[in-house]
């Protein structure tokens, strides 16, 4: 929005702004934020920033936390859900004595991976296309102790309210997709929600309900550049929870609230050009794919469970991706086929749209995180040559499910838990640390901080094991 400081202190006293908010990711892909007063935004802050606790948000340990922000004006905008007028900054992260910037932020690694393509010369930009699915919730309540476990969530579309009056219209299992009012309660909101990001300068392509019964949606947005496509992420799950919670409701970006319904991913579309010419397009080529997007293919799926481990870093990423379901357990790629980690979407011809959707993501990720590693992931399958036709990843257009077991042994599978994800991360992270994107350090603080919630999880008794065990 800014190009200077001098532009931003302009606007502040013109549109007569009492706050401004700085927002920030922490490790695990969580929005926090400190707020200053208008008359503390000073030309001072853009040098020496506002200091905070980065071992509290799990970017440094106790011994050494002291951290400071600096807003990057170039984000800035108004935040439509405070009555005092107040500016939003996402912001980067400094050393507090130095005043470099944090290698660690993970912003900061979302700028190299960008960097990283540019020094390549492969491109000079990438794009990227994010689908957010989530569920809109009446009721989001869970009790953890030492001698109880349980959660309820509830849906006004959930089949079991059809007897409850004013919840008469409701979905069957699996019967969501694009479903139509009265049985779609949740277009308004939607739509208060689009339009809230829009005013916000953030694009959206479409809305509709998804899959899931009982209240998924799915917002997309067209392509995007890495860094803006990481910042609407942040930016977008803000505003629906922000939304949804001005209409007593929740909304949940959980990949697998609800046992035995559709489960919700965050689908990356991908792209590579070079000025104005999509690199990944090749009228001669099968699917209208160039080698070189046959090639990051081959890097994308090569790596495709070290990425998991950045693209899908929670234990219940691991209950959506089960066969099935649309959501892909296999390296392998095709097209229009929704069973494959990849997917060539048949209706992308133009010259400018051909592309590829990289589909095990979910949004319990660190955008930055996971968009800097899938990145890295094909960058390295083009400077290594990885051609996926000949290491076994496809094209495969057909209904595996339908194989026999010896038939869909020969395919790699992805990981199906976080504990396989993090083994893969930790004997496959070169291609991650290639221009020093991704530390040693961030890599190893992941697997520790995503091994603990792992195993805080499996040391716990399971409501299911209660039932299934107890009178034995």
């Amino acid at each position: 929005m800014f190009n200077s400081y001098s532009e931003a202190e302009k606007f502040v006293k013109e549109n007569n702004i009492r706050m401004v908010d700085l927002k920030f990711s922490d490790l695990a892909g969580r929005w926090h934020h400190v707020t200053i007063s208008s008359s503390e935004f000073t030309q001072q802050l853009m040098t020496d920033g506002i200091g905070f606790d980065g071992s509290s948000v799990g970017l440094k340990s106790v011994k050494s936390g002291d951290m400071a922000l600096i807003p990057d004006l170039s984000t800035g905008i108004i935040d439509p859900f405070w009555e005092i007028p107040t500016i939003s900054f996402i912001s980067n992260t400094i050393e507090a004595d130095t005043k470099a910037l944090f290698q660690d932020d993970p912003r900061e690694v979302a700028r190299r991976a960008e960097a990283m393509l540019k020094v390549s010369k492969l491109a000079t930009h990438s794009l990227w296309g994010p689908e957010f699915e989530f569920y809109i919730l009446n009721e989001i309540a869970y009790d953890n102790r030492s001698h109880t476990a349980s959660y309820r969530l509830d849906a006004a579309e959930g089949i079991w309210n059809s007897n409850v009056q004013g919840f008469r219209d409701c979905i069957p299992a699996h019967g969501g997709y694009h479903a139509m009012a009265p049985r779609d309660h949740h277009y308004q909101t939607r739509a208060k929600m689009v339009t809230t990001l829009e005013d916000m300068r953030i694009p959206v392509k479409y809305h509709h309900h998804e899959v899931g019964a009982p209240g998924q949606c799915e917002i997309e947005t067209p392509m995007l550049p890495l860094l803006f496509a990481a910042d609407a992420s942040m930016t977008i799950k803000y505003v629906t929870k922000m939304i949804a919670l001005q209409q007593g409701q929740r909304v949940t970006y959980l990949p697998k609230p609800f046992f035995g319904e559709a489960g919700s991913g965050m689908h990356f579309h991908i792209q590579l050009f070079n000025n104005k010419t999509n690199v990944f397009y090749d009228p001669d080529g099968e699917n209208l794919l160039s080698q070189t997007a046959l090639l990051f293919i081959g890097g994308l799926l090569t790596h495709a469970p070290a990425v998991l481990a950045f693209t899908n870093p929670s234990t219940n990423s691991y209950r959506r991706l089960v066969p099935g379901y649309e959501a892909p357990v296999n390296c392998f790629f095709s097209s229009g086929n929704r069973s494959a980690a990849i997917r060539v979407p048949k209706y992308a011809t133009a010259p400018d749209k051909v592309r590829f959707e990289f589909r095990p993501p979910d949004a319990t990720s660190n955008p930055y995180l996971a968009l800097a590693a899938m990145l890295m992931a094909g960058l390295d399958g083009i400077n290594h040559k990885i051609d996926p036709t000949k290491a076994g990843f496809g094209p495969i257009n057909e209904n595996i499910f339908s194989w026999s077991q010896e038939q869909r042994s020969r395919i790699k599978p992805l990981p199906c838990s976080l504990s396989a994800a993090m083994d893969a991360l930790e004997t496959d992270n070169s291609f991650l640390q290639t221009g020093h994107v991704f530390s040693e350090n961030l890599i190893n603080n992941w697997i520790c901080a995503k091994r603990e919630e792992e195993k805080q999880v499996s040391i716990r008794p399971h409501p299911y094991e209660i039932e299934m065990y107890s009178d034995i």
